[in-house]
């Protein structure tokens, strides 16, 4: 199993694509640090990797928060010695026409999107460094790669993520740790169930493959960047979209 003996630290893991992130590297044999706001949902997870023989431990922490992100690496550190993989995946919308977009809604979006991925990366490194092994996956979207109407906040920090993936991927290459992005398209989630049936139809027939993304699909994608099968992808963004965005 690729992930044998290795920690990984998963982000906004309580739901959605985090979730099936975590779960997949649990099955890969991955001891998982699960990482959310909903201490509830991430009980409930740890649960359900316990119950097949895996092993996680679940902290609360707010992303937005730089000392909760702080004394939770702490903690995952002092449990479990090292942190070999980094999927940076808690996102939030907070969507307006920018000519009425609050400055607050601007500035928490780009602090839970972007910002709290450079404080993650900032928090793991030390161990990859000293080991000289890391993958760091950072969920970006399609909307960081075309823009979107109305999510001006949204779309910047997804494309800000792209930039610091390629920068810490320069970074950090030389010590055989690697960084890449995944950009998923319009996937099934708690997130975008609560967008009008008029809109994801619409969405839908923007997709060649015809149907929205699972949670999985974008979870098989981050599998694949952290295994060893991956090794000399370092940099890239892999769209996983349905081909709603080529070239």
């Amino acid at each position: 199993m690729t992930g044998t003996g290795r920690v990984a630290l998963v982000t906004g893991a309580s739901q959605g694509i985090g979730r099936a992130c975590a779960l997949k590297l649990a099955q890969s044999g991955a001891t998982l640090a699960l990482l959310a706001r909903n201490q509830e949902k991430l009980q409930e997870l740890t649960g359900e990797i316990a119950a097949t023989g895996g092993q996680a431990v679940a902290l609360p922490m707010d992303v937005s928060d730089e000392e909760q992100i702080r004394s939770a690496f702490k903690a995952v550190l002092a449990q479990f010695g090292k942190i070999d993989i980094l999927v940076n995946n808690a996102g939030i919308t907070r969507d307006q026409l920018v000519m009425r977009m609050k400055r607050a809604d601007w500035d928490s979006v780009l602090n839970t999107n972007l910002t709290s991925a450079y404080l993650c990366i900032q928090q793991a490194i030390g161990s990859m460094l000293k080991q000289r092994w890391g993958r760091i996956v950072n969920i970006t979207s399609v909307f960081g790669q075309t823009g979107q109407v109305g999510q001006a906040n949204y779309a910047a920090s997804k494309a800000g993520l792209i930039g610091l993936t390629m920068a810490i991927a320069r970074e950090v290459a030389s010590r055989s740790i690697t960084c890449n992005g995944v950009a998923p398209g319009f996937i099934e989630t708690a997130m975008t169930s609560g967008l009008a049936d008029a809109f994801k139809q619409k969405a839908v027939q923007m997709i060649p493959l015809g149907r929205a993304g699972t949670p999985n699909d974008v979870a098989n994608a981050v599998a694949f960047l952290v295994s060893e099968e991956a090794s000399y992808i370092t940099g890239h963004v892999l769209n996983v979209n349905g081909g709603m965005l080529m070239g």
